[in-house]
């Protein structure tokens, strides 16, 4: 089983290697990149491409390891037992599993997607350490050792916010996803907006890019971003022409969907009034 571009992605060369090696050294990949350059997606079409089923565990600040593990609801237990019921007897009535434990006790190969682990307190990857690397864990509360029935295809994504750890990172095979260039971004839109005109396509790139490459700028548009963009283009049924900067402002028409600020409005209209006094 290979990873490749799809119908609906369009991954670059050094990604389908990085996918596909970590597949065969059974290693976590982690991926990191700009938010918007398709990183959760990226699990969505791994998984579609191998053919495996997928787990999604989306990290949260709050999110604690032990909750892809398991958590142990003790509320429910006392309450049970203060009600008489005969459940409470059970422990395992009261383990409820985590994505972990689900990846682990699939019947078949999962791909299993932790979804940006830098949001979490910096000790959430540590305490997966051992997890991630034996495929087991200890349930505690019943005495069992859940091990993995196939390993998982692992791929864990990162927006940079901070940095993890060195032990964690010695476990994972990385790969940086890089901002797609020209070519490989006109690529991207025409798998979402397959009848859009050259000069149309040509136009809206060319003007995303020079909004890019603008000093200062906070929040540089993502891919998401200009395919929103585009979106709203063809909705309402624009020229290349019409893609002409208001003087006033230096803004792009519709720029709501690509800055998402008000320092970078702020900072094309003082550009625009720079331009006007040097007329």
């Amino acid at each position: 089983m290979k990873f490749g571009s799809t119908e609906r992605y369009v991954a670059s060369e050094d990604l389908a290697l990085a996918v596909n090696a970590a597949v065969t050294l059974q290693r976590p990949l982690l991926v990191k990149g700009e938010p918007g350059t398709g990183k959760t997606e990226l699990a969505r079409q791994v998984a579609q491409a191998l053919g495996l089923p997928l787990i999604e565990w989306h990290v949260k600040s709050t999110t604690k390891a032990q909750q892809g593990l398991y958590e142990y609801d003790a509320v429910s237990r006392l309450r049970d037992s203060q009600l008489g019921e005969a459940r409470v007897h059970e422990v395992r009535n009261y383990i409820r599993k985590g994505k972990l434990w689900q990846a682990f006790e699939a019947e078949g190969r999962v791909v299993l997607l932790i979804d940006e682990i830098d949001k979490a307190d910096i000790e959430f990857p540590n305490d997966l350490l051992q997890e991630l690397d034996r495929m087991e864990f200890h349930v505690y509360e019943t005495g069992e050792m859940v091990r993995a029935k196939h390993r998982p295809v692992v791929i864990i994504t990162s927006n940079n916010e901070k940095e993890l750890p060195d032990a964690f990172l010695r476990r994972c095979f990385f790969h940086y996803i890089r901002f797609p260039d020209a070519e490989v971004l006109a690529a991207i839109v025409r798998v979402h907006f397959p009848d859009i005109k050259d000069q149309l396509l040509t136009a809206a790139l060319t003007q995303f890019y020079e909004i890019r490459d603008v000093p200062g700028l906070k929040k540089k548009p993502s891919t998401s971003e200009v395919l929103d963009w585009l979106r709203l283009l063809l909705a309402e049924d624009l020229a290349p022409e019409d893609l002409r900067k208001d003087a006033k402002s230096a803004l792009p028409k519709l720029h709501g969907a690509l800055l998402k600020n008000e320092q970078d409005v702020q900072l094309f209209e003082r550009l625009a009034f720079i331009a006007r006094g040097q007329r």
